[in-house]
């Protein structure tokens, strides 16, 4: 994607849906907790001492994951609408880690 526009706005919309879906599922779980400042999105884990960072970062056009000491970078997709790491979506990417981490 080499608009930097259409790449914010992009990220803007899957970081928002990726947020409501984690403010929900935190409502039914309570296994961790969500936090949003400054545009970065955390998962806090309190059992495990654990967070994963989530952000978007413009230069490169990717939205970066941080978790399993480990950093995801999704690309956009346009056939999929969505962005992708390993043609695994973002949502269903961070519900997987996030249920590697509580396994853990």
């Amino acid at each position: 994607m080499s608009d930097e526009n259409l790449f914010r706005q992009h990220a803007e919309s899957a970081l928002k849906a990726l947020e409501d879906h984690l403010y929900a599922r935190e409502e039914q779980e309570d296994a961790f907790e969500t936090e949003v400042q400054g545009g970065v999105l955390q998962i806090l884990f309190e059992s495990h001492a654990t967070k994963f960072v989530i952000t978007a970062n413009a230069p490169v056009r990717q939205i970066w994951i941080s978790a399993l000491s480990t950093s995801f970078k999704l690309d956009w997709d346009e056939a999929l609408g969505g962005f992708v790491y390993k043609n695994e979506q973002l949502i269903p990417l961070v519900d997987r880690l996030i249920g590697e981490q509580l396994a853990a």
